[in-house]
């Protein structure tokens, strides 16, 4: 099974879990490394000032190669893995991945972390408090 990891650059939590369903056998994307020596994709390659753009630049640099090139190859990931796994705490773009996972009917668990409750985790198949409850989940999934 291939699982796609979705989650923040901001949580520490997220490669532990990439190296633990690894460790348990599965096939795992991590956008943190999605292909040997590609550390993956940051807006700072486009404009280091990034943090301080208007809704404008944003709409903008969406249309930047290296930011298409860089969600060609997270998309491409998810049309690819079977299963999502959502760690928390995470941002938009892993809740989209999350939600898009849901909606094509894929095994998708959320990982629960402290933090603010989430009556919408409800779509998912599994809420899980630990990574043990993530790997029993996807070794049950179809």
């Amino acid at each position: 099974m291939r699982v796609y990891v979705a989650s923040s650059w901001r949580n520490d939590y997220q490669p532990m879990v990439v190296e633990a369903l690894r460790d348990a056998g599965f096939d795992v994307y991590d956008f943190k490394h999605p292909a040997p020596g590609n550390d993956g994709f940051h807006w700072s390659e486009i404009d280091p000032d990034w943090k301080g753009w208007t809704p404008e630049q944003l709409r903008e640099h969406l249309n930047h190669e290296i930011a298409i090139d860089g969600f060609d190859m997270d998309y491409q990931a998810m049309n690819e893995c079977d299963a999502c796994v959502l760690v928390l705490p995470s941002g938009r773009s892993s809740h989209l991945e999350a939600g898009w996972f849901t909606g094509k009917g894929r095994p998708t668990a959320v990982l629960l972390s402290d933090g603010e409750p989430e009556l919408m985790y409800l779509l998912a198949d599994r809420v899980c408090v630990t990574v043990e409850e993530v790997v029993a989940f996807l070794r049950g999934a179809p």
